[in-house]
């Protein structure tokens, strides 16, 4: 199996015309979306809808499904929709979909009846962001090749006034990326074949990108990035550089930087088993960036956007850095290694530093960093820091919108305290693990300079069992449909004013 995802997408159409039973038989499923105890007379067209109603009042559940006597024997669920946030659209989505694809439908319709046109809009976008996630298969590597069915369109039924899809598509194009690279095995997701399969699909969409290796690391002064891939059997590590320009040369309006440890040992601060059971998600970060600089080269924004990819593994070797090394990042910076397993905020301050020089109107980074933001937030939200306070509420807002809920923490400078060092400019961490969410954004926050808008995402919310929102899988891509959100409804150069005022 290629390490490239199969990103053939499902075709969503849409259809303005009420939906005759002719209409209705020519699908594997359809769902009809109702409201709460829905009425004889709005369901008044629709066959099988008066058992169905009487099925549904029974269980006092939120759908009911039979079958329609068709030579199709099209699936019928009827489901009513009463959720209030995008959150809990999006999670209802998910349990619906379940349903609807139990028996591998190829053709899927969705009618929605009887609700005002902003619950009709949030349960047909939900629905078909659910739709693609469902669909899309993460890699597996079974000798036995599934032959069942996979769903190839979604057809929304009755949909005047028609429903802006790009967005809730592009984001599923992104998430796609983001979950079929983390849940990559990490002997097929290595250095050299990640950076192949980035490559091309840069190419696919239209974004220039340039490697930088261990020798040009090493003049560019990235001694953090440099401590961690040197102990690596193989010298293929580095920082990839996407860009996504739509007109013109310049400086970029927004980075995305992304950590991309592609195995993290812990180095030679060994970590337990049941640690390192799941390190080959560490890379999450890189892939959400990837997918996301993706996604909005598919809907082709008319700003300039980079993209920055800190990959290497974390190795445990005679190479490898150890407790009370001093190290030299890119952009001076001096640091006293207090432990090994904290070595993705040290390629991200590389990494932050290099996107620094080019000026970028905003910086946002993704990382899944530090296990005291799981234990302060769940596995159901992720942490937000930011240099700037007003950037607290912009992406609360992007996370209810978005329904990737996240959580601001604060960045007081005394929280500087604990990373003092008698040796170098600053600790990489605190011996003493407490609060590290908030030191490793501080200490993060060294490696931007003041004048650049920076926010930092820990992505706690990365894996969850179950799924999160519509996404089914464990691995969830949070931070894709978040950071599009706060992208789409505000321009780079918007959110960069609104930060520097």
């Amino acid at each position: 199996m290629s390490a490239i995802p199969d990103l053939r997408r499902i075709t969503v159409r849409q259809s303005p015309r009420s939906p005759t039973r002719k209409i209705l038989e020519s699908f594997d499923q359809v769902v009809v979306v109702a409201p709460k105890s829905p009425s004889a007379s709005l369901l008044r067209g629709i066959p099988q809808a008066g058992p169905l109603r009487k099925l549904l009042a029974r269980s006092g559940g939120q759908s009911a499904s039979t079958r329609l006597p068709c030579d199709n024997a099209t699936g019928l669920l009827l489901a009513t929709f009463t959720a209030a946030t995008t959150f809990a659209a999006l999670s209802w989505s998910k349990g619906i979909v379940a349903l609807a694809l139990r028996d591998r439908p190829g053709k899927l319709g969705v009618l929605v009846v009887g609700l005002p046109d902003d619950a009709r809009q949030a349960a047909l976008t939900s629905l078909v962001a659910a739709c693609e996630a469902a669909a899309f298969e993460l890699p597996r590597y079974q000798s036995m090749k599934s032959r069942k069915r996979r769903l190839s369109s979604v057809t929304l039924l009755g949909s005047d006034p028609r429903v802006d899809l790009d967005s809730i598509r592009a984001q599923a194009l992104g998430n796609d990326i983001a979950r079929w690279f983390t849940a990559l095995p990490p002997n097929k997701l290595t250095s050299s074949s990640y950076r192949e399969a980035i490559e091309a699909l840069a190419e696919q969409y239209g974004l220039e990108s340039d490697f930088l290796g261990e020798s040009r690391l090493e003049k560019l002064g990235a001694g953090a990035f440099i401590a961690v891939s040197q102990g690596n059997a193989n010298r293929d590590a580095g920082i990839l550089h996407l860009r996504y320009r739509p007109k013109k040369k310049g400086s970029p309006d927004v980075a995305l930087v992304g950590k991309g440890i592609l195995f993290d040992t812990g180095g030679t601060n060994l970590k337990p088993f049941k640690s390192m059971l799941d390190m080959h998600m560490d890379m999450q970060g890189s892939a959400v960036a990837l997918g996301t600089i993706i996604a909005l080269a598919e809907l082709s924004v008319p700003y300039a956007v980079d993209a920055w990819l800190a990959i290497t593994p974390n190795c445990l070797s005679a190479r490898s850095y150890k407790s009370q090394d001093v190290v030299t990042a890119a952009n001076g910076t001096t640091i006293q290694v207090i432990h090994t397993d904290a070595e993705g905020r040290m390629v991200l301050a590389d990494a932050l530093a290099l996107a620094s020089r080019e000026t970028p109107g905003l910086i946002i980074d993704f990382a899944t960093l530090t296990g005291t933001c799981v234990a302060a937030l769940t596995e159901r939200y992720s942490g937000v820091f930011s240099n700037r306070g007003a950037a607290n509420a912009l992406m609360r807002k992007a996370g209810e919108l978005s329904g990737e809920r996240v959580w601001p923490f604060p960045m007081d400078a005394d929280f500087d305290e604990p990373l003092k060092s008698d040796i170098a400019d600053i600790k990489q961490c605190a011996p003493d693990a407490s609060g590290d969410h908030i030191l490793a954004a501080r200490f993060l926050s060294r490696f931007v300079p003041e004048e650049i808008p920076w926010i930092h995402i820990d992505l706690s919310a990365g894996q969850n069992k179950g799924g999160l929102g519509h996404v089914p899988t464990e691995v969830t891509g949070f931070g894709v449909k978040l950071t599009l959100e706060l992208l789409l409804q505000n321009a780079p150069q918007e959110i960069s004013d609104a930060l520097s005022e």
